[in-house]
């Protein structure tokens, strides 16, 4: 086929995917739409994303195909030193036969990703002069890449530039805007409180129990922006996952003790259902102990006086899997299909059990960041249980 035949199918199937970009408000379904997109219109072995971080100056691997998306994801790449820093800092093309006799190749990449790269072709991601990051399409399969190539992935990044700034904004006014929603409620409390204390008629009794409420409400606060500030990390693709080899039972041992004093105050035995001699998994330890803290701490929380919370693992060919049982309350059905949206609280118990409702949503997003998943099952009355999932094909 002519290098115009070529170009001309190539452009045809731009106008297919331009109206994927434009329905798409997911960043990271957007992503992978880009990612295979550029890698079919290429003939591309693989092709990644790298996103720019104007204020840290900063590129970091996004989403990629063919490689270990667990591991990449969130991989910092200079700008000095590697050929997306030069896309970003030139705001241009780069199209390399051999990458390997380019003094300007990361290396690093190469050895993370265990994909040995030959030729490379690189494109600059620009919306109304902001750089955005870079597309790349790695190993051509058939030939060299051509000129053809580089007009139709520069055609695909700009199209591709402007659908990620407006996921983005979307996303980041969607955030926003709840989180200022959920600062409401403890910011009236403290002015309320701060207010009565300024009134001569109060008791000393009763200007203590003002006090306690506007430590409790600023503990609360600053609960909420932590946790705000994680789930944005995770959200953005900043947040680099590194992958270890480490037993599982000492880990969950570690969060035992760190609940045991909410445990005991709550009247609630743990059970630990993990063999000594379960293998070894590979995961980012500091991120699982994470989840499982806040697991744990779900399951304490919404137990039932002598109630019990266990902890145990299974193994499969596939998967792994970790799951925090508790014999509390039970979520009712209609909440079931909400309980990883941000902010979301089961309103039979919010008013009980103190929270942010981000939990569960960070959970996931540190879950998925492993390529695993997150389930739950429950019945009220009879208490929950959460599974996660994560794949052994790292091992």
């Amino acid at each position: 086929m002519a290098e115009n035949e070529i170009r001309l199918e190539g452009y045809r199937q731009l106008i297919e995917i331009a109206r994927d970009l434009a329905s798409t408000l997911d960043l990271d379904t957007l992503l992978t739409h880009i990612i295979h997109a550029a890698a079919d219109i290429t003939g591309a072995e693989a092709a990644s994303i790298l996103l720019y971080d104007d204020a840290a100056r900063q590129l970091h691997f996004q989403v990629a195909t063919n490689l270990d998306e667990p591991t990449m994801r969130g991989l910092v790449v200079p700008l000095e030193g590697s050929l997306a820093g030069w896309v970003v800092s030139n705001r241009k093309p780069v199209c390399i036969d051999n990458v390997h006799e380019d003094p300007r190749y990361f290396q690093t990449v190469d050895q993370v990703s265990q994909l040995n790269t030959v030729s490379l072709l690189g494109v600059p991601l620009i919306t109304k002069d902001k750089i955005v990051g870079v597309l790349e399409a790695i190993n051509k399969r058939v030939g060299e890449f051509t000129e053809a190539d580089v007009d139709l992935l520069q055609v695909l990044g700009a199209q591709a530039a402007v659908a990620i700034e407006n996921t983005r904004l979307f996303q980041q006014s969607d955030l926003i805007a709840e989180f200022v929603h959920e600062l409401r409620t403890p910011l009236a409390s403290i002015g309320t409180s701060t207010y009565l204390l300024l009134r001569p008629e109060m008791s000393q009794e009763q200007r203590e129990q003002m006090i306690h409420n506007i430590h409790g409400e600023t503990l609360r606060l600053n609960t909420l922006a932590s946790s705000f500030l994680d789930l944005a990390r995770l959200e953005s693709g900043r947040v680099q996952f590194h992958l270890e080899r480490f037993a599982l039972r000492p880990l969950v041992e570690e969060c035992r003790q760190i609940m045991q004093g909410k445990a005991d105050e709550a009247h609630v035995t743990f059970r630990l259902e993990i063999p000594e001699d379960f293998p070894e998994v590979q995961a980012d330890r500091d991120k699982l102990k994470q989840v499982v803290l806040n697991l744990v701490s779900n399951a304490i929380k919404y137990n039932v006086p002598d109630g019990c919370v266990t902890v145990s693992a299974a193994l499969s060919p596939a998967d792994w899997t970790l799951a925090v049982s508790d014999t509390g309350l039970g979520i009712p059905e209609k909440s079931m299909p909400h309980m990883f949206e941000k902010f979301y609280r089961v309103r039979a118990t919010e008013s009980k059990v103190p929270g942010t409702g981000l939990g569960l949503s960070i959970c996931k997003q540190i879950v998925s960041g492993h390529g695993g998943s997150i389930e739950v099952a429950s019945k009220v009355g009879h208490g929950t249980t959460f599974t996660i999932h994560i794949p052994r094909k790292a091992e």
